[in-house]
């Protein structure tokens, strides 16, 4: 288990929710040309779709191929995606962004959406890719797309391994009660519950417009915070008796040492809304999982250099540590 600071924070960002708004609003996120994608449309097993944009990029044959998972209303237009795709494309990787649905712009078909537990589609994702050549797939997930990507590995088990060679994620949530209950307090809840319902809550509402009687539409426009979103929308779609039974059993830490393949962990112990007490310790992760647990980062946010920051350190370490697992 690493605890240590592996990427120097800059001195005028202090605190947690200074390294993670402004490394997602104004910290350099690539080098070189703006990130190019190239969408594909796959059809999903129960009858809906979803995008997955490609890196533009003229990767040679034999490639490895990363899968990068993006976070709760993420996208490939997030600041993480344009690093990680700028880094791939200086390596000559492949990256492929799935979208979850609804995620890519336009509203998914099936009376679902995503959730932090979406580990058949996280396998089903990856399955495909990896039938699509013989070269290395490496697997990252941010925020809850980690914690998707860890119950995938939990649940494939010693199987995973045929699927990906390594696993990464980053900011996610472990524990979904303690980040779920932190982000509804205080200044969690005046800034980062506030933007992820402005977003959240009228997809939903055209979801039930698609779907007439899906939920009870006043309990979704009185949601004030995510625990009474997840309660009325997130859990009950996806086959959850409500909030609390969602949280606890798409949480990926009470099962970390299932894991049968090698994933890194990186979670900066001042994350605003993923409490450093929440956080897996070694003897809770078998030998398979490495625990990166630096001070200071932020919530995705691991900015570092001169003015004004870039993103692109950790991003670098991560596709190291896949490469060569350690």
């Amino acid at each position: 288990m690493r605890v240590g600071q592996r990427w120097p924070t800059p001195w005028w960002l202090p605190g947690g929710n200074a390294q993670t708004i402004w490394p997602a609003l104004f910290a350099r996120d690539r080098r070189g040309a703006p990130t190019r994608w190239l969408r594909e449309r796959w059809a999903s097993p129960d009858g809906d779709f979803i995008d997955v944009d490609h890196l533009d990029a003229n990767a040679p044959e034999g490639a490895p191929q990363l899968v990068l998972f993006h976070g709760l209303e993420g996208s490939s237009a997030s600041h993480y995606a344009h690093a990680f795709a700028s880094l791939a494309s200086e390596r000559g990787w492949r990256l492929a962004l799935p979208h979850f649905r609804g995620c890519s712009g336009e509203l998914n078909r099936a009376p679902r959406a995503y959730h932090s537990g979406d580990f058949e589609e996280i396998g089903w994702v990856l399955t495909r890719l990896r039938a699509t050549s013989a070269a290395p797939v490496f697997a990252c997930g941010v925020s809850l797309g980690g914690n998707a990507l860890m119950r995938w590995a939990e649940e494939a088990g010693a199987g995973a391994a045929r699927i990906a060679q390594s696993l990464c994620a980053i900011s996610a949530p472990l524990d979904l009660a303690a980040a779920g209950h932190a982000i509804t307090r205080g200044f969690n809840h005046l800034v980062y519950d506030r933007m992820f319902l402005a977003t959240m809550k009228p997809k939903a509402l055209a979801k039930l417009a698609q779907h007439p009687g899906l939920f009870d539409r006043e309990r979704l426009i009185a949601a004030r915070d995510l625990y009474a979103f997840d309660d009325v929308f997130t859990a009950p779609l996806h086959g959850y008796r409500g909030v609390d039974d969602y949280w606890a059993r798409a949480s990926a830490k009470p099962r970390l040492a299932d894991v049968r393949i090698p994933a890194l962990l990186i979670n900066a112990r001042n994350d605003p809304f993923v409490p450093a007490s929440s956080l897996p310790r070694p003897g809770e992760v078998g030998a398979h999982v490495r625990l990166w647990q630096p001070a200071t980062g932020g919530h995705v946010g691991f900015a570092s250099g001169g003015w004004p920051g870039e993103v692109l350190a950790m991003p670098e370490a991560v596709l190291d540590w896949l490469a060569s697992p350690c």
